[in-house]
């Protein structure tokens, strides 16, 4: 059996056990203070990253704007560069968590949370995907990235797409996963008024059975949150609101 397939999932239930010890021995862990589930699961992603060969960075384009990375610990020019770019909501690590340790043994690889997302910032008023794709490239640029393929998913699609139309020479390739990209008006028109509620109610949820309902549209033949207490799910969208 291959030894990397052995591995990584060691060092993730290592990884586990290490920071549920770690929160025990601080006295975190009471039911008074149920944000410690999130707590702990965002540390073992974290811890997991790291386990994968990657480290966090972050970079601060300006006075205003600030990306956060996850990036390769130690470049090796004989892997391709891959960027790696997370849909709406929540941050790059929660995203692409079962991707990451398998593609960080062939690539290169460079995971940004996007801005207004995860630990990214920007107080410009620029929201769209055209300003998304030109400060990422610039990080890239000042990490000494000249030529990167991209992967995305959702929203993080039309960045890449923005990406490869504004800088042709610096993108090779690029994939695109479960993205509206191709949508012509009328389609999302129709997509909307079949689910029957604002989008941004949608994207945004404010309670617990919200939040089951963009789960369930957005994962095919299974319902993960089926079973964890409301309790849990408005403390994580609490959480993500801050």
């Amino acid at each position: 059996m291959d030894s990397a397939k052995i591995l990584h999932p060691f060092t993730f239930y290592l990884s586990t056990a290490l920071a549920i010890f770690r929160y025990l021995q601080t006295g975190f862990f009471c039911l008074k203070r149920i944000p410690i589930f999130f707590t702990i699961v965002d540390t073992v992603i974290s811890l997991y990253f790291r386990s994968c060969g990657l480290s966090p960075f972050t970079i601060d384009l300006d006075d205003q704007t600030t990306m956060h990375f996850w990036t390769s610990n130690h470049r090796r020019f004989n892997k391709p560069n891959l960027v790696m770019i997370h849909g709406y909501g929540g941050d790059a690590r929660w995203q692409f968590v079962y991707q990451v340790g398998s593609l960080s043994q062939n690539f290169n690889l460079y995971v940004p949370d996007l801005l207004f997302f995860g630990k990214s910032s920007s107080k410009r008023s620029g929201r769209t995907d055209t300003f998304q794709a030109r400060c990422l490239a610039e990080c890239l640029k000042r990490l000494g990235v000249d030529r990167f393929s991209v992967y995305s998913i959702s929203y993080g699609g039309f960045v890449a797409y923005r990406m490869a139309e504004i800088f042709p020479e610096e993108v090779e390739k690029v994939v695109i996963v479960s993205s509206g990209l191709g949508s012509s008006d009328d389609q999302i028109e129709g997509q909307i008024k079949k689910i029957g509620r604002d989008p941004a109610a949608v994207l945004l949820p404010e309670h617990p059975q919200d939040l089951r309902f963009l789960v369930n549209l957005s994962v095919y033949k299974c319902k993960p949150l089926r079973w964890l207490p409301d309790i849990f799910l408005q403390e994580f969208i609490n959480v993500g609101s801050v």
